[in-house]
C-alpha cells in the first residue's frame, strides 16, 4: 500500500535526548487525528470578515460550526475503517472538534502510522518518541491534517514567577521598594468596570497539578467576596491532581483561578486539565473551544513554548483551533512568556513563544506596576535582569503579518526600528512583574505570584465582565483593540532584552495595559461613555 509522509509533521529529538531503545511494543496509547474542514473557502471568508471585525461577522453557534465546517461523516468513516484495518480501536470522534481519537499498542501503531517508536531519556526525565515524519495511505493523505499522540515528550511550560527575595543587592533594594495587591486591587488600577462576569464561563487550561478547594474557599474568604463556580474537566485521562508543590503546576492553576475568579466570581470557571503533551494540549484546546456544555465565552492559556520547539503540524492544529473560536465568538487569552526575547532558547537568536504567536489569539505581555492608592504611578515594561524574568514579545517566524497590525514598526534596543513583517507578539499588557505581582494561595500558603501567566486570566475575568454587561460576547478583540488603541495606556519605557517600549505597539507590552471604562465603551458602547 502506498503511504506519503504527513507534512510538517517532522519530530527530531529533544534537546540533549537520546534513544535508549524501543518503546515497549505492547504498550497501549491514545493518537489524536484531526481532519479537514467541510467548505474550508467558506470558512475563510467568514475568518477573514471577523478578522476585519466586520459586524456582519455573527458568531456561529457550535451546533452550526459542526454542521457548516466539522469533519463530515464520511471523512470519519474512511478513518475508521483504516483504524479496524491496523487493529485500532476508535476511542472518540467529533464532527465539531474534527477529530478521532485511536487506541493501539505501539507495534500497531508503528505499522499504522509507518514510524519507529523509541525511548528516549534526557536529563529532565524520558519519553515516548520518534524521528522524521508521520506516514499515512494515499486514501487519507488530504483527509487527515495532524496527528498526535505518537510523541509524549513534554511540550509547553507555564509562565509564572514566584516573588523571592534572596539574592543580589540589586534584588533585595527591588524587593524592598515593592508592592503586591489582590487581583481585585489589580482590577481597581486599571478601573475595570463593574460587574462580576454572571452568566458567562471562563476555560482555564492547565497541563498538571490541581486546586484544593478548601484553599479557594479560604482565599476569596479573606478577599470578602463569593466565591466562584470552578469545575475541574478531565481531558486525555488528566484529573484535578494537586502535587502539594507551589513551584510546579499547582501554582500556575491556582494562580489561574484566583486571579480571574477575583475578577469575575460571578462567572463558572471551567478547569480543564491534559496532559503536558502536544496531543493533550490539543484535545483540551479544542474540547473548550467546542464545549456545548459549559460553553466558555473567554478561554485563557498560560502555558507555551518557542515557536521553535513545535512541529509545523501542530502548530496549524492549534491555529485552527482558534480559528473555530473566532468564528464561534470565544476570546482566547495566551501568555506571551516569561523569558523576554530570546524565549529562553539559546541559540542568540529572537523567538516569541507559542500558542500567544497565532494571529487568533490575545497575546498578554507583562508590565511592572506601581502605585498609591487606587491610582498607577508608574508602569513600565517587565524586565528583571537578576531573577532572569521579562515579558516575551517579539516577531513571529511562522504566522505572516495579520491585517491589523499593519503599518507597525519594532523598535530594537540596539537603536532603531523596521517594519513589522509577521506577526508581532504581545497585543496587550498587564502586571506581571512578582515583585508587584498578585497576592494568592497555593497549597496552603500565601505568596505573591507574577509572570505573563498572571495576565491572561487577568484580560479573561476583564473580558467576562464585559460580556456580561454587555449580554453577548466580545469575541475576537484584536481588530477593535487595534482600531482603538486610546483604550490602552501606552507603555513606553523599558526592554524586554531584544526590543524596547516606545509610544504605540511594542514588542514589549503591545498596545499597553487596560483602560477599564475605555474599553468598555469600544467593546460595549452605550448612547453615554463610561467615564
Amino acid at each position: 500500500m502506498t503511504s506519503h509522509p504527513l507534512k510538517g509533521s517532522e519530530q527530531v529529538p529533544l534537546s540533549g535526548a537520546s534513544a535508549v531503545g524501543k518503546a515497549d511494543p505492547n504498550e497501549r496509547l491514545e493518537v489524536t487525528l484531526v481532519l479537514r474542514r467541510q467548505n474550508p473557502h467558506e470558512f475563510e471568508k467568514r475568518l477573514q470578515d471577523v478578522a476585519k471585525g466586520q459586524k456582519s461577522a455573527r458568531p456561529l453557534s457550535r451546533s452550526e460550526y459542526a454542521k457548516q465546517f466539522g469533519a463530515s461523516k464520511d471523512d470519519i468513516a474512511a478513518v475508521t475503517k483504516f483504524a479496524q484495518g491496523h487493529g485500532l480501536a476508535v476511542v472518540h470522534s467529533d464532527e465539531g472538534r474534527r477529530t478521532v481519537v485511536l487506541s493501539g499498542t505501539v507495534s500497531q501503531c508503528n505499522a499504522a502510522f509507518g514510524v519507529d517508536l523509541q525511548q528516549f531519556e534526557y536529563a529532565g526525565g524520558s519519553y515516548r518518541g520518534r524521528t522524521g515524519p508521520v506516514h499515512l495511505p494515499e486514501e487519507l493523505s488530504n483527509i487527515i491534517e495532524t496527528v498526535t499522540g505518537l510523541d509524549n515528550r513534554p511540550q509547553a511550560r507555564s509562565h509564572f514567577r514566584i516573588k523571592r527575595t534572596n539574592g543580589n543587592a540589586r534584588r533585595q533594594r527591588a524587593a524592598a521598594a515593592a508592592q503586591s495587591f489582590t487581583p481585585v486591587q489589580v482590577a481597581e488600577l486599571y478601573g475595570f468596570p463593574d460587574g462580576n462576569g454572571s452568566g458567562e464561563c471562563i476555560g482555564l487550561i492547565e497541563l498538571g497539578g490541581g486546586y484544593r478547594p478548601a484553599d479557594l474557599s479560604k482565599y476569596f474568604q479573606t478577599l470578602q467576596i463569593a466565591s466562584p463556580t470552578v469545575t475541574a474537566v478531565s481531558i486525555d485521562h488528566a484529573t484535578n491532581r494537586p502535587t502539594g508543590d507551589a513551584n510546579g503546576p499547582d501554582g500556575e492553576v491556582m494562580l489561574d483561578i484566583e486571579v480571574a475568579g477575583a475578577i469575575a466570581p460571578g462567572a463558572t470557571i471551567a478547569v480543564y486539565f491534559a496532559p503536558n503533551t502536544n496531543a493533550g494540549f490539543l484535545d483540551a484546546i479544542t474540547t473548550a473551544i467546542h464545549d456545548s456544555t459549559r460553553k466558555p465565552s473567554i478561554i485563557s492559556i498560560s502555558w507555551g513554548g518557542p515557536e521553535s520547539s513545535w512541529t509545523q503540524q501542530t502548530i496549524s492544529a492549534f491555529d485552527q483551533a482558534f480559528q473555530d473560536a473566532a468564528v464561534l465568538g470565544i476570546t482566547v487569552c495566551v501568555a506571551s512568556g516569561d523569558n523576554g526575547s530570546s524565549d529562553g532558547v539559546t541559540d542568540g537568536a529572537n523567538h516569541v513563544d507559542f500558542p500567544a504567536s497565532s494571529p487568533n489569539v490575545l497575546a498578554c505581555g507583562g508590565t511592572s506596576v506601581h502605585a498609591s492608592g487606587a491610582s498607577i504611578t508608574d508602569e513600565t515594561v517587565w524586565n528583571d535582569g537578576a531573577n532572569g524574568g521579562a515579558g516575551g514579545g517579539g516577531e513571529s517566524t511562522a504566522f505572516a503579518l495579520p491585517a491589523w497590525q499593519e503599518g507597525l514598526t519594532i523598535s530594537q534596543t540596539g537603536g532603531g526600528t523596521k517594519q513589522l513583517k509577521m506577526r508581532g507578539v504581545p497585543d496587550v499588557a498587564g502586571d506581571a512583574d512578582p515583585q508587584t505581582g498578585y497576592d494568592v494561595r497555593v497549597d496552603g500558603n500565601s505568596a505573591v505570584f507574577g509572570g505573563t501567566s498572571a495576565v491572561a486570566p487577568l484580560w479573561a475575568g476583564l473580558l467576562a465582565r464585559i460580556n456580561s454587561g454587555r449580554g453577548s460576547p466580545v469575541g475576537f478583540v484584536n481588530p477593535a483593540l487595534y482600531q482603538n488603541s486610546s483604550a490602552l495606556s501606552d507603555i513606553t519605557q523599558g526592554n524586554n532584552g531584544a526590543f524596547g517600549a516606545t509610544p504605540g505597539w511594542d514588542a514589549c507590552t503591545g498596545l499597553g495595559s487596560p483602560k477599564g471604562g475605555s474599553l468598555l465603551n469600544v467593546l460595549a458602547p452605550r448612547s453615554k461613555p463610561v467615564a
